[in-house]
C-alpha cells in the first residue's frame, strides 16, 4: 500500500481516503455509512483523526489528487482505445477501396488486351483471304477494312485514314516520303505485315490496325490522340 507523508506522518492512501469520506465528506458530499464488513485500518496506519487539524486539509488534498490522477489515466486509456479502433476501421475501409480499384483496373486491362489480341488475329487472318487485284477502288478498300476492323472501332479507323490518305493506298507525301493509307514513315514499315504492301491495301490495313492497337490500344484511342495532335 502506498503512503502519503505529511510533515512526519505516514498515512496510508486508502485509509486517508476512507477517513476523508467518513469524517469530512469533501470529495462527494456524501454521508459515510457504517459497514461491519470493512477491513480495519492497518496497524501502522495513522487515521485522519490522529492528524493535527491544521494538517488534515493537506491529507484530503493529496487523496483527492490521487483520485483525479487515476481518473485521468483511465480517461486517457479509453480515448487511446477509441482512437486505435477508429484507425483500424479506416485502414480496413481504405484497403477494401484499393482492392476494388485494383480489380477494376485489372479487368479493364484484360479487356483491352483481349480486344487487341482479337483484332490482331482478325487482321492476320483476313488480310490473306482477299483476292489480289491489279488495282482497287476506294469502295473496295473500305469493304476490306470493314471485314478486318472490329465494327465498334471502324469509324475511328476510317477517320484516321480519311485524314491521312483519303483511302489512297498509293498516296505519297512529297516532302517526307510517307506512304500509303496510313502514311507510314518510312514506307518500309508496312513490310512487317506482308511483302506485297506496295500493291495490296489489305496488307496496309493489317499493318495500320496492328499499329493502332499496339501503340494506343485501339483505333478509337488512336483517333482520340490524332484529334488533339493531328498526328498519331
Amino acid at each position: 500500500m502506498s503512503r502519503i507523508s505529511v510533515r512526519g506522518f505516514a498515512v496510508a492512501s486508502a485509509t486517508a481516503v476512507t477517513a476523508v469520506g467518513s469524517v469530512v465528506g469533501v470529495a462527494s458530499g456524501s454521508v459515510a455509512q457504517n459497514n461491519d464488513a470493512e477491513a480495519a485500518p492497518a496497524a501502522d496506519a495513522t487515521l485522519l483523526s490522529d492528524i493535527p487539524v491544521g494538517q488534515q486539509a493537506q491529507v484530503q488534498t493529496a487523496s483527492l489528487a490521487q483520485q483525479a490522477d487515476a481518473q485521468a489515466i483511465a480517461a486517457d486509456a479509453s480515448a487511446k482505445k477509441v482512437a486505435e479502433e477508429a484507425a483500424r476501421k479506416a485502414a480496413a475501409e481504405t484497403a477494401i477501396a484499393k482492392k476494388a480499384d485494383a480489380e477494376k483496373a485489372a479487368k479493364e486491362a484484360k479487356e483491352r488486351a483481349e480486344l487487341k489480341e482479337a483484332a490482331s488475329r482478325s487482321a492476320a487472318r483476313d488480310a490473306s483471304t482477299f483476292t489480289v487485284q491489279s488495282s482497287y477502288s476506294i469502295g473496295q478498300i473500305q469493304a476490306m477494312a470493314r471485314q478486318m476492323v472490329p465494327s465498334g472501332q471502324f469509324q475511328c479507323f476510317s477517320n484516321i485514314v480519311d485524314h491521312e490518305s483519303s483511302w489512297n493506298y498509293h498516296a505519297v507525301n512529297a516532302s517526307s516520303g510517307a506512304y500509303g493509307l496510313f502514311q507510314a514513315l518510312p514506307a518500309g514499315k508496312y513490310s512487317s505485315a506482308g511483302a506485297d504492301w506496295q500493291t495490296n491495301p489489305a496488307t496496309q490495313i493489317k499493318w495500320g490496325l496492328n499499329y493502332m492497337n499496339g501503340r494506343y490500344g485501339s483505333p478509337c484511342e488512336a483517333w482520340s490522340f490524332w484529334s488533339v495532335n493531328h498526328w498519331y
